[in-house]
């Protein structure tokens, strides 16, 4: 060490400087030697492949096409971030089995930041303990089996209450002798019937049939939600680039973000309110609690990571919002316009319904194991129109080697669910419309993330934990909506399959149908 007092500064500057370039060119070298996936063509300078994420062009429908020259697994550069893109559902198996642990966090955004209060949103959370936690909790007080039973009675009364809003509408615009149809706006229709159902089992408010102006409201709040988390924005390619904001992507985002949050923050200090009025023997039965009531008496009790109470609950509950209404009417939306252009399929599962449930009683929710056809049109829907077509960007938390790539860590990866659900060496005829497919060759196939070649929830961590409830949701609407009236398209033209740009897929047009009565009056 006595030495070291001898040494010129500038040698030892020299010495340290040369240490530097040795270690960044020997990392490079062996860059260049390890086997990278290939990039995609077509970047720009500064923001590259950025900009197929926003314009006219559909996100999934690009990367698709990039997948039938690049292959099923390829990289884009989002600004300073590399992506990897995987179309193939064996890649998928080796990723969501052997390296789940890697890839079950989330990239940072300027979504995450503005709509995901600053990512303690739970769809767009790192991988943490506050998000292992969040998800027990869920899990557990909303979506268990037997929460869903506890809370079946508002599943059942709201779609009761939406079929007789129906024939009353078509009583009031009919003829006298009712013989003819009624047109109805299904989109409409299925967005606040889902919301109602939804907002009930969190926050316990009935909104449409009470409160029609906020019902909207929320509702247009929730589509904007949905549409502006799926739109990438320079910043998000460049930091440097947080000033530019071209088209008022992020002044929207702020501004639904306040939207969502004021109507979060009134529904929780109701339930502050109430509770403080119950006082210190504050209890409510299971059939009653909703799950801010869960959240409100079990925070205490989470790893919030340095967020405030208030915060991680409306967070939490506008996620489980946003996520059960806007997943559910897209999949409807989807499933009935699929139907209305191919009438056999909707004539056969009204057949099924009629064989199974009769004309004499209502559907139950009893009958849908036995809605073999129905369940086949509901998978079928999910495959070629998955509510989110690229799911929620993740990000590798470590290096990997997938199908002899290396992956570095920090890479951005995003699942192609349209084209992944479209591989005609697994699917005949992978653009049809064929529900019996799930009735045959592809029988035992499900979509709770253990057959890859289908995964519209998701797999692995970062599986949606709402799959169950929202195929009970599906199937009971769209079962007690077939059996109770007949359907006809307005014109002969066919519905309007037309996709819009967000992180679900949703139609751009309105779903108009003609509507008749199928069954008696006093079944209504």
């Amino acid at each position: 060490m006595e030495l070291l007092k001898y040494l010129n500064p500038s040698i030892v500057v020299v010495a340290i400087a040369l240490c530097v370039v040795i270690h960044y060119v020997s990392r490079n070298a062996m860059s260049r030697r390890r086997r990278l996936p290939p990039e995609a063509g077509g970047a720009w300078p500064i923001v590259g492949h950025l900009h197929i994420f926003s314009g006219s062009s559909l996100p999934h429908i690009v990367l698709g096409d990039m997948a039938d020259k690049y292959g099923p697994v390829f990289t884009i550069r989002i600004g300073v971030h590399r992506g990897l893109v995987v179309s193939d559902w064996k890649l998928a198996k080796q990723l969501s089995t052997a390296h789940d642990a890697h890839i079950s966090s989330r990239p940072q955004s300027r979504a995450a930041k503005h709509l995901g209060y600053n990512s303690y949103l739970l769809a767009l959370t790192p991988y943490s303990p506050y998000w292992r936690d969040l998800r027990k909790l869920i899990s557990i007080e909303l979506l268990s089996t037997r929460r869903l039973e506890q809370l079946k009675h508002i599943r059942v009364a709201e779609v009761e209450n939406s079929i007789k809003e129906l024939y009353k509408l078509w009583i009031e615009n009919n003829n006298p002798d009712h013989s003819g149809h009624v047109l109805v706006e299904m989109k409409k229709w299925f967005g606040d019937l889902t919301l109602n159902m939804v907002l009930q089992m969190v926050v316990g408010k009935r909104i449409f049939g009470t409160d029609e102006k906020e019902g909207r409201l929320c509702q247009r709040v929730v589509r904007d939600f949905v549409k502006f988390l799926g739109i990438f924005v320079p910043a998000d390619a460049r930091p440097f680039l947080g000033w530019l904001d071209i088209g008022g992507c992020e002044k929207s985002m702020k501004k639904v973000a306040k939207e969502m949050d004021s109507l979060a923050d009134e529904w929780l200090q109701d339930h502050r309110r109430k509770k403080e009025a119950m006082g210190d023997g504050y209890t409510i039965c299971d059939g009653e609690k909703d799950f801010m009531d869960a959240m409100l008496s079990q925070i205490e009790g989470i790893d919030l990571n340095g967020c405030s109470a208030d915060t991680a609950i409306k967070a939490t509950c506008m996620s489980m919002i946003a996520s059960g209404t806007d997943t559910v009417m897209v999949v409807l939306t989807w499933a009935l316009s699929l139907m209305m252009n191919n009438p056999h399929v909707l004539k056969m599962a009204q057949e099924e319904l009629d064989m199974v449930v009769g004309k004499e009683r209502k559907v139950n929710e009893l009958d849908n194991n036995n809605l073999i056809y129905l369940q086949a049109i509901v998978k079928e829907t999910l495959r070629m129109y998955p509510a989110a077509p690229l799911g929620g960007p993740r990000i590798f938390t470590g290096d990997c080697t997938i199908y002899g790539f290396h992956v570095p860590k920090e890479t951005w990866l995003f699942f192609n669910m349209h084209k992944l659900q479209r591989d005609p060496q697994v699917w005949s005829s992978p653009h049809e419309f064929k529900p019996e497919r799930f009735i045959n060759c592809h029988k035992e196939v499900d979509v709770f993330g253990r057959n890859f070649e289908l995964i519209p929830f998701g797999i692995g961590r970062r599986i949606c934990p709402g799959t169950t409830f929202s195929l009970q949701m599906l199937h009971l609407i769209l079962a007690n909506l077939l059996h109770s009236f007949e359907l006809s398209n307005v014109s002969h033209v066919g519905i309007d399959m037309t996709e819009t740009i967000g992180l679900s897929n949703l139609k751009g047009t309105p779903l108009e149908v003609l509507l008749a009565p199928r069954l008696s009056a006093h079944l209504y």
